[in-house]
């Protein structure tokens, strides 16, 4: 099963869960490769962490984390942690060009998700999934089990929040994954830069009318779109958009063609990713007789925002920037 439909369902059904205080100060000289003595705690350790229900204390940060989604392994290595990767899994998109060099260092473990067998013999003393299904315990990766065999793990906050901006999770991500490393001085610096990324962005669209969008991801009888919740929806409307099926409470769900051309968006916002292009994907919109009246189609308005943006993840802030650019061709660069 992909995991663009394994992630869709189980976030429908994530559990909410409580952060807990945090017990230590985040940032510290400690090294990220955490070589240091373990009777004694790493500088801005313990660090005690509450994940998904799963309370982790960190008495140094870890030295050999697998990465098991792709924007997993960004985080990582977006906060300078390369060294501290041991191995990565589930590449969904193309690797951005500042990632390239570290990711020619850092072993491929699977193409998809590992086998428990495979994933043990990586030698990981941390395992961090960006989707719920990275930790399937059917397949023998459940976080119980490989507690048990002395790993810790983090498992992205989108699967277990709820009520919260998505992107404010994005922060709240990158923020304890980088006190989970000794590092949160990177992440602070991060944030700091990302939500300047946000901020101006909407400044920029202060005063500017919202245009109507429908996310196309895939589809012919009926059309796989972005609900009202979720990172999708959210970034949408920080982009300048009114999404149209923003009252769906779901991340993602099917829409028929007749709410479509009922709905009149003004833009479509073509979801990218596999096998299907987005030229495909375009043809079958523009092609559709049903469609023709559909003032996106009429004026072949379209934006394109890669699946890999449509997540808790790095490169989010920079994606809402983009887009925003896209519903908006008006605005100053």
């Amino acid at each position: 099963m992909p995991v663009r439909r394994t992630r869709t369902a189980l976030v429908l059904t994530a559990a909410a869960a409580t952060l807990l205080p945090l017990t230590a100060c985040a940032g510290g000289t400690q090294d990220a490769t955490g070589t240091k003595d373990d009777a004694k705690a790493a500088p801005g350790f313990p660090y005690t962490v509450e994940n998904c229900g799963v309370r982790t204390t960190f008495t140094k940060p870890p030295a050999r984390a697998l990465a098991m989604n792709q924007h997993a392994t960004e985080i990582l290595l977006e906060l300078g942690l390369a060294s501290s990767v041991t191995g990565s899994a589930y590449l969904d998109d193309k690797v951005l060009p500042k990632y390239e060099k570290d990711y020619a260092k850092i072993p491929v473990v699977a193409k998809e998700y590992p086998s428990k067998e495979k994933l043990l013999a990586a030698n990981p003393d941390f395992v961090y999934g960006g989707y719920a299904s990275a930790f399937d315990p059917k397949q023998g990766r459940g976080r119980e089990d490989l507690k048990k065999s002395g790993i810790d793990s983090r498992l992205n906050i989108e699967y277990c929040t709820e009520g919260s901006s998505a992107v404010d999770d994005i922060y709240r991500e990158v923020t304890e994954v980088g006190r989970t490393f000794g590092v949160g001085a990177r992440a602070d610096s991060w944030v700091a830069a990302a939500k300047k990324t946000v901020d101006d962005t909407a400044a920029a669209l202060k005063g500017v009318e919202p245009v109507s969008v429908f996310a196309y991801d895939s589809g012919d009888k009926t059309a796989s779109t972005a609900g009202g919740k979720g990172i999708a929806n959210e970034m949408i409307t920080r982009a300048g958009g009114t999404n149209v099926m923003a009252d769906v409470p779901k991340p993602f769900a099917d829409a028929s063609w007749e709410q479509v051309v009922t709905r009149k968006p003004d833009v479509i916002m073509i979801i990218d990713y596999g096998s299907t292009t987005v030229e495909q994907k375009k043809k079958r919109l523009l092609d559709d007789p049903a469609l023709k009246d559909v003032p996106a189609i009429k004026n072949k308005k379209f934006a394109v925002m890669p699946l890999s943006e449509l997540v808790v993840g790095v490169r989010a802030p920079a994606a809402i920037e983009r887009l925003a650019h896209q519903l908006h061709p008006e605005l100053k660069k």
